[in-house]
């Protein structure tokens, strides 16, 4: 039985664990977006300042070209954490499924245990009854 208990709080742990993973990932996805509007705000900006838009000019700012390449790249890494984020997403939805199937199993017998008992306690008490009934 205690085996039992130490896997449910293993597994609990676990659960703690993908849900903190879920978050952090979430964060960073959310604080790379935050990053890409400052970045997009200050391309037009200076897009404004310099009245060029067209980043094939060939005096587009300079600035403007290496915050674009900057935004570019924080766009491949969140496309990268979002997957990351829903193989993070799956891995919890087993892990929560495996601990939900154990809390079941340890509920089962806990239920069979109770159960197993009452039926002796009934048993004695059937017994002094009988005894009572007899004598």
């Amino acid at each position: 039985m205690r085996s039992r208990d130490t896997l449910i709080r293993m597994q609990r742990f676990m659960v703690d664990e993908k849900r903190r993973a879920v978050s952090q990932i979430e964060a960073m996805i959310a604080d790379f977006r935050r990053k890409q509007d400052d970045l997009q705000a200050q391309i037009e900006a200076e897009q404004a300042r310099t009245g060029i838009t067209d980043v094939t000019h060939f005096a587009y700012p300079t600035f403007a070209k290496a915050a674009i390449a900057r935004r570019d790249n924080l766009n491949a890494s969140i496309e990268g954490l979002e997957v990351q984020l829903a193989d993070a997403h799956r891995e919890l939805e087993d892990t929560v499924a495996e601990l939900k199937r154990l809390e079941l199993l340890d509920e089962r017998e806990e239920q069979r245990r109770r159960t197993d008992a009452n039926r002796a306690e009934q048993s004695a008490l059937d017994e002094i009854a009988l005894g009572m009934h007899r004598g």
